[in-house]
């Protein structure tokens, strides 16, 4: 059975968007038809997406953005929370202000988009929003403590806004998308690490966990508060 999804019309923010899984999202949403808007630190390279230079942790900047798309678009139909930083470093040497910043992107980023988000999707009584969780919310990580637990809060997040919105037809899903090849992943996971990666489950590419996040943007996902993971990855040649 073949898919074809469909966002004309429809208006989609996606923070952390210029590279790895949101652009990937970003380039198929418009390919559906519809308008991607990206919130990010720095500019993706794809012109058919709404740029918005925001800094997540800053709840000022992202309240204006937000307030921007708005007024520009008249309407917010998703929103895709995945802005993160992924520091490496052992607990007892993490330094505070890198522990800190952690939280405030990963954790604080989801919660100011959301509040500036969910009340344009509840006046609409449509919409859904995907958080981004992690493996290692449940399994940790040796040096990824910062990013594990701002990772495992954000579950419990998704799944309380979930409750809150539900009766206002808003939905609400957490995506654990495994192992993804991205410059982040790169950058966290060099050497040994990207090899006990690659031999355990796998490393898939952004493309692999688009189309669930069509899926759950779509009216076809139904469901609220639930988790999509993706186990592992297949190897080359099995699809």
């Amino acid at each position: 059975m073949r898919v074809r999804f469909d966002a004309t019309g429809e208006v989609v923010i996606i923070t952390g968007g210029a590279q790895g899984i949101g652009a990937a999202l970003a380039a198929a949403y418009v390919a559906c038809g519809g308008t991607a808007v990206v919130f990010d630190v720095v500019a993706p390279s794809d012109p058919a997406v709404d740029f918005y230079p925001v800094d997540v942790a800053d709840r000022a900047a992202v309240v204006a953005a937000v307030a921007a798309v708005v007024e520009k678009y008249g309407r917010i139909d998703g929103l895709v929370a995945g802005a993160a930083v992924q520091p490496r470093s052992a607990v007892v040497e993490l330094d505070p202000a890198v522990w800190s910043r952690t939280l405030q992107v990963n954790l604080d980023g989801v919660m100011w988009v959301c509040q500036a988000v969910v009340p344009q999707l509840v006046a609409q009584r449509s919409g859904s929003v995907v958080v981004f969780t992690s493996g290692l919310a449940t399994t940790g990580f040796a040096g990824a403590s910062a990013y594990a637990a701002s990772k495992a809060a954000l579950v419990a997040f998704g799944k309380s806004l979930a409750a809150e919105v539900a009766e206002h037809r808003v939905r609400v899903n957490v995506v654990a998308p495994g192992v993804i090849d991205t410059e982040q992943f790169r950058s966290a996971n060099a050497g040994a690490d990207a090899e006990y990666w690659r031999e355990t489950i796998g490393i898939g590419a952004a493309d692999d966990v688009v189309g669930p996040l069509l899926f759950l943007l779509s009216d076809a996902a139904t469901m609220t508060g639930s988790m999509l993971t993706r186990e592992r990855a297949f190897p080359k040649g099995d699809l």
